[in-house]
């Protein structure tokens, strides 16, 4: 029974890290796709090794491109539904690498169009206002005087004559 129980717990790994999706039928040797994974990240691994050493800029931009490679050929792997678990694993730690311990980034493109329209909301109401105050007719506030007494002072020294 133990051996059994063994043999099922192996299983269920084994199908639950899709370990299949990485090897070939009859378990002689590693699939094309998870090959050429393995020599980009090996490429991308191997340039982190030789610019680690110092600045870190250095090795941002000079291990840019195979970085990108070995990101977008994860990307495909994982849209065809090839991927295994010690491919993830892998990539994991790669990204873990390049943007944790090297403090690397991509600049991304959609930035500028979200400063842009962002921008824009944020005048979108001083635009409205600045327009609707400018086309809109003043009113103006008309004080009305009265016709008939121009000042109360000449009529207290109407008495005072009188006297």
């Amino acid at each position: 029974m133990l051996v059994y129980q063994l043999y099922s717990n192996l299983e269920d790994l084994w199908n639950t890290a899709k370990c299949n999706k990485c090897v070939t039928a009859g378990f002689k040797s590693l699939t094309n796709d998870t090959l050429h994974f393995m020599t980009t990240l090996n490429k991308t691994l191997s340039c982190f090794e030789k610019y680690q050493q110092g600045n870190h800029t250095e090795l941002c931009k000079n291990c840019k491109s195979t970085y990108r490679e070995v990101n977008e050929l994860y990307s495909s792997i994982e849209k065809n539904q090839t991927l295994c678990i010690d491919i993830e694993d892998a990539m994991n730690i790669t990204r873990r690498l390049w943007s944790t311990n090297f403090n690397c980034s991509f600049s991304r493109e959609e930035t500028v169009p979200v400063i842009v329209v962002s921008s824009f909301m944020l005048f979108l109401p001083i635009i409205f206002y600045l327009s609707n105050f400018l086309h809109s007719e003043q009113k103006k506030r008309k004080l009305i005087h009265p016709n008939r007494a121009k000042s109360y002072t000449s009529l207290m020294n109407i008495p005072d004559k009188l006297s």
